[in-house]
């Protein structure tokens, strides 16, 4: 299994920004799903994770009501969108792949397949 993340770049306060996650050598409808970050000096923290189907979804308190994932099985692709970007976004965002296809979870090490990373600029 493989998952390439893209979308990343230098956004400004306020901005909105799409990443996407494409998975490769695996059906994506096997797995749960999530979005990590982590920004220089600090932990990797969970963002956002969605169950194999999309009917069920999890945001992390720091992004609720400004961030949203989003899954298409047909495409093999999960989504984060991000709206009303603040400079404590800025990070390198992973996306992860979870062993169970309901799993959801904030642990990173229930994901058992990690992508490269994408990096996320809020600045002004």
């Amino acid at each position: 299994v493989q998952l390439q993340a893209s979308g990343g770049g230098l956004v400004q306060p306020g901005d909105s920004l799409s990443l996407s996650c494409v998975m490769s050598g695996r059906s994506l409808s096997s797995f749960g799903m999530g979005w990590f970050r982590q920004a220089p000096g600090k932990e990797r923290e969970f963002v956002a994770g969605i169950v194999w189907s999309g009917t069920a979804s999890s945001v992390a308190d720091s992004a609720k009501g400004r961030f949203s994932i989003s899954r298409d099985n047909a495409k093999n692709t999960v989504y984060l969108h991000m709206n009303n970007l603040k400079p404590e976004d800025t990070a390198v965002y992973y996306c992860a792949a979870h062993r169970h296809p309901y799993g959801r979870s904030s642990t990173p090490s229930d994901y058992d397949y990690w992508g490269q990373g994408t990096l996320v600029t809020v600045s002004s």
